[in-house]
């Protein structure tokens, strides 16, 4: 994975490029704004200008080692390009997978460092993540949506490092999936995301600057999906 336009430049929305390589319905710019999706995060939705027209991201597709973007329609674009990301969405995403984080950070120091299993972020601003609890209360995860939206209040700080790829594997903590972990850059290096103070592990997505950008978050609803499952299902307070 080489290291995303988006990371480095994550407040800009719009964007001017030069086509790299096309086909009908795919085209490869010289650099992009979009977030490809990962990690349980949806891709970013937006819009492509050029000098026929406009056409809406339908997605992204690797090809031959390349990122491509997926047109919604079978178009053939050529010369400059304004790529433009969908703000309200990307917004939404930056506020689950940040308050994601901080759900992590309080499950994984209550309950013994448990890891996750599974997440999905929704484009309805809901969201879910499992996590191997065999034995847990659901009751006592009920009660962390207070201290969720404290740590949300305090609008701490989010900051990413790079790390080489052996010493996130020894940092221990730092890799909190149970069956997968981020890929690294493609000079050998993980991306480690840090909201200051409460949680620190390695992640591929969009995040906030800070939590207090977010809205707050309850608890919707959690299940017990077979034996050591739980999965606790979030939603962004629309107010």
């Amino acid at each position: 994975m080489s290291r995303y336009f988006c990371h480095l430049n994550p407040d800009v929305m719009e964007l001017r490029s030069t086509v790299a390589e096309s086909r009908p319905g795919l085209v490869r710019l010289a650099e992009m704004p979009f977030y490809p999706g990962g990690g349980g995060q949806l891709p970013d939705q937006g819009m492509l200008h050029w000098s026929e027209g406009a056409v809406a991201v339908a997605g992204f597709d690797s090809i031959d080692g390349r990122l491509w973007i997926r047109l919604a329609q079978p178009v053939e674009l050529t010369g400059e390009v304004e790529a433009k990301v969908d703000p309200v969405f990307r917004q939404t995403m930056r506020e689950l997978h940040t308050d994601l984080h901080i759900i992590n950070a309080l499950v994984f120091q209550a309950f013994d460092g448990a890891l996750v299993t599974g997440v999905q972020m929704n484009a309805d601003a809901t969201a879910r993540i499992d996590f191997d609890l065999p034995d847990a209360d659901n009751d006592r995860l009920r009660a962390l949506e207070p201290a969720i939206n404290d740590a949300i209040r305090q609008d701490l700080p989010v900051r990413e490092s790079y790390l080489p790829l052996d010493d996130a594997y020894d940092e221990k903590g730092l890799l909190r999936s149970r069956s997968v972990a981020p890929p690294p850059t493609s000079d050998g290096l993980i991306r480690v995301i840090e909201i200051a103070g409460l949680d620190r592990q390695a992640c591929g997505g969009t995040h906030l600057a800070s939590t207090g950008a977010s809205r707050q978050l309850r608890i919707l609803k959690i299940d017990n999906k077979g034996r050591h499952n739980r999965r606790l299902r979030l939603g962004l307070d629309p107010a």
